[in-house]
């Protein structure tokens, strides 16, 4: 499928810049761009929404296969129907959507919908925690984004404003544990993936560096 599409993954734990960096490089390279994150919180949102535990593998597995998702290239995330937007990134989903992702059926069910995202627009800037060692092993470039725990939780807590910094860094620590130890596709570096630590970097610093890599 590769051999036809341009598709440029970025991985990485959360609050590495990885949305950030990759809207970024859609408008620099005049492609599309997907989080594929907002798909699992989609699921979450989606179960939590009909009362149904997440831990429930089989009925979990159900939604994701059954649910109506809308995402457009602003942000706007609907799920059958209701503007979810907001609500995907609340503390609620959080805490749910490891447990989301860790579901085999979920994941089969989002990759599916990621490559054929991909395959109807010719490919795209597509960012997650397992593109390039999954989804699409052959992309034309994997990154891999990382930064210090202590930037990754400062990061996210501007984004969670009504979580104190400690609660978000535990929060952040819980999902890497969850995220990396997990049995199907856990988060991991791609063997040929392009790693960049953004600590230090600002966004143009982390989109140049890519640039140069790609050769654009």
């Amino acid at each position: 499928m590769t051999d036809t599409l341009r598709v440029i993954a970025i991985d990485g734990p959360a609050g590495s810049g990885k949305s950030t960096v990759a809207k970024a490089l859609a408008e620099r390279l005049g492609l599309h761009y997907l989080d594929t994150g907002a798909m699992y919180r989609s699921v979450a949102f989606a179960a939590l929404r009909r009362g149904i535990d997440p831990e429930d593998a089989d009925r979990l597995a159900r939604i994701a296969r059954e649910f109506e998702l809308d995402m457009d290239e602003v942000g706007t995330v609907k799920v059958d129907g209701v503007d979810a937007t907001i609500e995907i990134r609340g503390p609620e989903v959080t805490r749910a959507v490891s447990i989301v992702a860790a579901n085999p059926g979920v994941r089969e069910e989002m990759r599916r919908r990621q490559r054929e995202w991909a395959k109807r627009l010719g490919g795209g800037i597509m960012e997650g925690r397992d593109i390039g060692t999954v989804v699409f092993p052959d992309a034309e470039l994997k990154v891999y984004l990382d930064a210090s725990p202590e930037t990754r939780a400062a990061r996210r807590s501007k984004e969670v404003s009504e979580l104190s910094y400690e609660t978000v860094a535990a929060d952040l620590a819980h999902r890497d544990a969850l995220d990396q130890g997990r049995v199907h596709d856990p988060l991991r570096e791609a063997d040929d993936a392009f790693l960049i630590d953004t600590t230090d970097l600002t966004v143009e610093d982390i989109v140049g560096r890519v640039m140069e890599k790609l050769g654009d």
